[in-house]
């Protein structure tokens, strides 16, 4: 006996009426007939799922003895043989029970055991069919919005399977992608108010979202030691060199630093140091060394190279744009403290924290964010003896620091990242990417991402290169990624049971980050004390603060 209205508040006579039959089946994907007639009666449905059953990106099921088949439609063409009929492309999303009294679909679980034979009939799924297969298998999840076509079923991302085998974001400018990145974060923060969140934000756009929740971190309050950097960070920052050039002043300032390293109590206490220890040193104590490996006469090279490395380091000492990293105040071993308060060390209900790097100078953003992200890699291996809590790393813009190889320029902050992409979650490290350019990323980070979220892509070649690290049952969304409204995304993967298109919830003002577009006709038909904005800001510039 079929469920009346009442059960499913719909009524259900669409629901009980085949509408096509089952032509071909091949593995992961197979073919059907639509009958065109049954689906413009199904259009008229009040159930929102069958309004669309049949139709690019929506769901179908297929009996088969007592289980159901789901399967999403991917493509439609008339067929030119029989009229009134239509042959679309399915793939299989998964199966489950048939209940013997309602007819309804349960129990269900990825996977296909058994495939239908040619003939099989093909029915819409219903609203309930839909609530049965995204329902929660009961493990421990946050809800985002809500999933097309429904009006009411809640999509859930698995919290450990999408943060234990990474995650990527992805959108084209003005899709909300900052806003939906905010919404997922507010929702893991209010799901582990006592977890560890460290996001790198280049633009400065989440400290306004999280304010309340979180610490927000730039150059006025960072306060990062430049010793914290291992010999490689302070190449990028101490050396512009390149060729042989690059060779002579790598080995002088190894040699130097690793005296001014040395000259530290801690050293002594220690009994190992190598050029790459997070050791205390005062940068005179570098300056002085290279000063006095210059005045020596056995030295195997000119003065040159020792004047390029010391006028650097002076440059960088007496610049207060470098203040955050290289002030004489930082000397301390504040090693603890700093690792504590990034990493949200206990987390005091505040779990993340924002480390807007955007008042950097462009020159050592690159260096920052590699050491930022090499001390959360080295914690974790060190702390493995400790089972140490996960740390979430999320990286906002993050083909700027981990670029494919036709952009790559050598830096460390793309070789930490790749690392912990390929090795982070065996330490409980979980890395989250988060790009409008999608193709301009390094192609084995985004393959170990096990959750993507994508958002309009407008770029063909961003949509090819998601197409490729998307798994097979995904192929009827990905071809809706260019035609996803603003606030919506396909997720598939780890995270979630199967592929669904979610339309996010709307997020409280207070909780947005500040990336709303300006309105250039509102904000050009309003004047008024513009002199006075132009000294402050050129006051500002030039105090470089």
């Amino acid at each position: 006996m079929p469920p009346s209205q009442a059960e499913t508040g719909y009524s259900n006579e669409n629901a009980t009426q085949p509408i096509g039959v089952v032509l071909e089946i091949a593995g992961s994907g197979s073919q059907i007939a639509i009958d065109i007639q049954r689906l413009n009666e199904c259009m008229e449905d009040e159930d929102p799922s069958i309004a669309l059953a049949g139709q690019v990106g929506s769901q179908i099921k297929i009996r088969v003895n007592n289980s159901w088949l789901l399967a999403s439609v991917r493509n439609q063409k008339q067929d030119r043989r029989a009229d009134g009929s239509i042959i679309a492309n399915i793939d299989f999303l998964g199966e489950g029970q048939e209940e013997k009294l309602t007819g309804r679909l349960h129990g269900f679980r990825r996977g296909v055991t058994r495939y239908p034979v040619p003939g099989a009939l093909v029915y819409p799924a219903t609203t309930g069919d839909l609530r049965q297969v995204y329902a929660s298998d009961g493990r421990d999840s946050i809800t985002v919005g809500n999933v097309y076509p429904t009006r009411d079923i809640r999509a859930g991302l698995y919290i450990d399977a999408m943060l234990g085998k990474h995650f990527a974001l992805l959108g084209s400018t003005g899709t909300g992608k900052s806003t939906s990145a905010a919404l997922i974060l507010h929702r893991i923060c209010e799901a582990a108010p006592e977890g560890h969140i460290v996001m790198i934000d280049p633009h400065g756009e989440y400290s306004a979202a999280f304010r309340r929740t979180g610490m927000i971190l730039d150059v006025s309050n960072l306060q990062m030691p430049y010793w914290l950097m291992n010999f490689e960070e302070h190449c990028e920052v101490l050396l512009s060199s390149s060729g042989n050039e690059r060779q002579v002043d790598e080995d002088i300032l190894a040699k130097c630093l690793l005296k001014a390293r040395s000259k530290s109590r801690l050293a002594g206490s220690l009994g190992k140091v190598t050029v790459d220890s997070p050791i205390p040193y005062l940068l005179s104590d570098l300056s002085n060394e290279i000063q006095d490996q210059m005045g020596k006469l056995d030295k195997a090279t000119t003065s040159a190279p020792y004047m390029r490395i010391k006028n650097k380091l002076d440059e960088i000492k007496s610049d207060p744009r470098y203040q955050f990293m290289f002030s004489g105040m930082l000397v301390g071993d504040t090693m603890a403290d700093f690792i504590s308060k990034v990493f949200r060390m206990p987390a005091n209900g505040k779990p993340i924290s924002i480390i807007d790097v955007s008042g950097v100078p462009s020159d050592i953003t690159a260096t920052v964010v590699a050491v930022l992200s090499r001390l959360v890699f080295d914690f974790a291996i060190w702390g493995r003896e400790e089972k140490t809590a996960p740390v979430l790393l999320v990286c906002e813009e993050a083909h700027r620091y981990v670029p494919s190889e036709k952009h790559a320029d050598g830096n460390s902050v793309g070789k930490i990242l790749s690392r912990i992409a390929k090795e982070g979650r065996k330490y409980g490290i979980s890395l989250g990417l988060i790009t409008q350019r999608p193709s301009d990323l390094a192609e084995g980070v985004l393959s170990q991402c096990g959750t993507i979220i994508s958002m309009r892509l407008n770029n063909d070649r961003d949509q090819e290169f998601v197409r490729a690290a998307m798994p097979e049952g995904a192929r009827g969304f990905l071809d809706s990624i260019p035609a996803l409204r603003n606030r919506e995304c396909i997720i598939c993967g780890e995270g979630v049971a199967i592929p669904i298109r979610v339309n996010f919830d709307t997020l409280e003002e207070v909780k947005r980050p500040a990336s709303d577009d300006p309105s250039f006709l509102e904000l050009w038909n309003s004047s008024g004390r513009e002199e006075d904005a132009v000294e402050r800001i050129v006051q500002r510039w030039r105090s470089q603060g």
